[in-house]
Formats: C-alpha cells, sequence, structure tokens
C-alpha cells in the first residue's frame, strides 16, 4: 500500500521567527558545520519548515531525493523496505540530526531508505541541490561530509555483525556505549531514551519484553540503573566485559 508522503510546508515566516535556532541547527550538523553566516544564511533562505503528525511518513525509499532535512523537534524512524517486503527499522533520528543525507551518493539521487515519524515533528527542509552545490564548493564540507559517511558505514557494519554474530544482550550493551556522552566523567554518566522502547526494541531486532528484561539482569548487575526514560551507567567497565563476554 503506498505511503502517503506529508507536503512541504510554511518557510519564511517560521525561519524569520527564530533564525538564530536555525543557524544553529544547522552549525550542528558536522558537514555543515565550518559554514560562514554567508553561506548559512544563503542556505536557510532557500529552506522550508515542515512538520508532521504522529506516524506520518516524511518520503519513501528510492523516491527522488529533492530535500535534505534536519530534526527541529521531534523523532524520526528510519527504516528500509527489503526485497520480502519487510520493514527493518535501521535507527531513529532526533534533534539536531540530518536525514536523506545518503542520497547525496546515490547515483540516481533517490533515498536509500523511509523516514517516518514517531511523534509530533519538526524538520528543516533543505533544498538537496544546494547541498551538492556546496560539497562542490567548500572542500571542508566535503571533506567533513567523507569523513561521517566512513562513521556512518562503520556504525551500521558493527550493527550488521551484532545482529548476525552477536545476541541479544551484546546488541543492547553496544547500543548503551555508543550512546554515552563524549569524554570521560567521574561519576555516573545518563544515556536518556527519548523514544518509545518499542522502536528501540525494534532497532535492536528483538521484543520490548526482550528488552525490558535484558535491561532488568543489567540492573540488578549493578552495571546501569532504570529511571524511566534514562539510563544511568554506573559502572562502565562491567558493561563492556559483559560484551565481551557475550561475543
Amino acid at each position: 500500500m503506498p505511503m502517503p508522503i506529508a507536503p512541504v510546508t510554511s518557510s519564511s515566516t517560521d525561519l524569520l521567527l527564530r533564525p538564530r535556532q536555525l543557524r544553529d541547527l544547522v552549525a550542528g550538523v558536522p558537514w555543515l558545520g565550518g559554514l560562514d553566516d554567508e553561506a548559512a544564511g544563503a542556505l536557510l533562505a532557500d529552506s522550508r519548515v515542515q512538520s508532521l503528525k504522529s506516524r506520518e511518513w516524511l518520503f519513501r525509499q528510492e523516491a527522488p531525493a529533492h530535500w535534505l532535512y534536519i530534526v527541529i523537534s521531534g523523532a524520526v524512524r528510519l527504516v528500509r523496505s527489503a526485497t520480502d517486503g519487510h520493514l527493518a527499522t535501521i535507527r531513529c533520528v532526533e534533534r539536531g540530526g540530518p536525514l536523506g543525507e545518503l542520497s547525496m551518493v546515490s547515483r540516481e539521487g533517490r533515498y536509500l531508505y523511509s523516514a517516518e515519524s514517531l511523534r509530533r515533528t519538526q524538520l528543516l527542509a533543505i533544498p538537496a541541490g544546494r547541498c551538492r552545490a556546496l560539497l562542490d564548493d567548500q572542500p571542508a564540507c566535503r571533506a567533513e561530509f567523507m569523513s561521517r559517511l566512513a562513521l556512518e558505514l562503520t556504525e551500521r557494519l558493527e550493527d550488521l555483525a551484532l545482529l548476525t554474530q552477536a545476541d541479544a544482550m551484546a546488541r543492547v550493551v553496544s547500543y548503551i556505549l555508543r550512546q554515552l556522552p563524549p569524554g570521560r566523567a567521574n561519576g555516573p554518566r545518563v544515556v536518556r531514551l527519548t523514544i518509545p522502547k518499542c522502536w528501540l526494541a525494534a532497532q535492536l531486532a528483538m521484543t520490548p519484553e526482550t528488552l525490558s528484561r535484558l535491561l532488568a539482569r543489567l540492573r540488578e548487575a549493578g552495571a546501569i540503573n532504570v529511571e524511566r526514560q534514562r539510563l544511568v551507567v554506573l559502572d562502565e567497565q562491567k558493561l563492556r566485559e559483559i560484551l565481551l563476554a557475550d561475543h
């Protein structure tokens, strides 16, 4: 059944109401962070703000990629359709995260996955042609884009290895470790679960019940504490030992 696609909505009014916020949003995307004020302003002048209802499709896999997106608020689930029609959750993108950038290296310029909002969501829609021109004109942006692309590929290969070779506990622990804030801290560090646990379970290829059971085991082992939508990492070394033991 065809997925309805949300139309692009208003532009200038939304942009004028909060130009600093949107400029900071653009600067938060690593391969756009090096743009000067003039280049960032030109990018925003051609951009639009788009709103989605909960469970609304933004774009479909294989559709022409006319826009790239940055999440302003809310959350979006990225899914890829297998040959048998099954939808596999790749990951979920939240505030500040870009969507559709992999289409920049697609020969036909098409989306390589579908995107669905998990709740009411606002996005900044940037013309894909503008972004391609930036990569051509700004060597630093292009170098950072390729670096991030390599990182994305590495993470997806790690996901594939975990799904095919590791058990469910290893997938959960690997996810927690990858979500930890950068740098080292003297006290506990926090991972915020801002997407529904059912979607996180789907991303990790398990049922919500299995995810809850494994989190309970980690809590009992003294590695984490679960506080509603927060995972407090009490013993990072113990998590790493669990991960090694399950490989």
